[in-house]
């Protein structure tokens, strides 16, 4: 494999198991290519360099916590 530069562009699959595929898919509308299964989330970034990847990592992340926390806190309450 060669070594990636910083101004290549780039893809990632990223796949999350979940018991809600949907709610989590929901909070990633507007950030990232995605498709629910039945108890998987799979997401699909891609970029033009690392830097812009590594940004929109971040993003989903974020909303991916986000909603996590979201539903732990649902779960607990009803």
């Amino acid at each position: 494999m060669k070594p990636q530069k910083r101004n290549e562009p780039l893809e990632l699959l990223l796949s999350l198991e979940n018991d809600q595929p949907e709610a989590l898919g929901s909070s990633l509308t507007t950030e990232a290519d995605f498709t629910c299964g039945d108890e998987s989330v799979d997401v699909f970034l891609r970029s033009e360099s690392f830097t812009e990847l590594r940004a929109r990592w971040n993003t989903v992340m974020r909303a991916l916590i986000a909603s996590e926390h979201s539903l732990e806190s649902a779960s607990r309450r009803g």
